[in-house]
């Protein structure tokens, strides 16, 4: 599973014009579901997500977490992520999960951010053609693979 993590004043998400999602502060997360993902890629990742320090203190250090600041989440779908593109110029996209398990794994990822703690998740529409905007607070844009995440465990 892979995330792409903007810490974000605010952020909204619309599926063909109409309006799914919005928050404020907190963290917009583009979401790739690979095959091979697991139930335990989705906990593992947003446990790291909830608690990551890239909020900045009154010392304008990067030293807060989601949790400290009380942030919401907006969560989208977005497959591209697992986009091979060492061969040609067209992206593969084979690694990514087929859309029934994808979505379950979606869903249960904002359920695990959830019961991590974030008092507000917002999302996307899985599978659909979307318009993402996002007002990026830095910028702080991180990229995390919950493989890796589970390799350094």
């Amino acid at each position: 599973m892979k995330a792409v993590i903007q810490r974000v004043s605010s952020a909204l998400v619309k599926a063909d014009g109409v309006l799914t999602g919005e928050i404020n502060q907190g963290l917009a997360v583009l979401l790739g579901v690979c095959q091979g993902d697991i139930a335990a890629d989705a906990e593992v990742l947003a446990e790291k997500i909830y608690n990551l320090r890239i909020f900045t203190d009154d010392n304008d250090k990067m030293n807060l977490s989601l949790k400290d600041i009380d942030g919401e989440v907006l969560v989208v779908s977005n497959f591209t992520l697992c986009a091979d593109c060492s061969h040609g110029r067209r992206p593969s996209f084979f690694s990514a999960a087929a859309p029934d398990e994808a979505n379950e794994l979606y869903e249960y990822f904002m359920e695990c951010i959830k019961k991590a703690g974030a008092k507000r998740v917002e999302c996307g529409v899985f599978g659909a053609d979307m318009e993402l905007n996002i007002v990026n607070d830095g910028p702080v844009t991180i990229i995390l693979d919950s493989q890796e995440l589970k390799r350094n465990a």
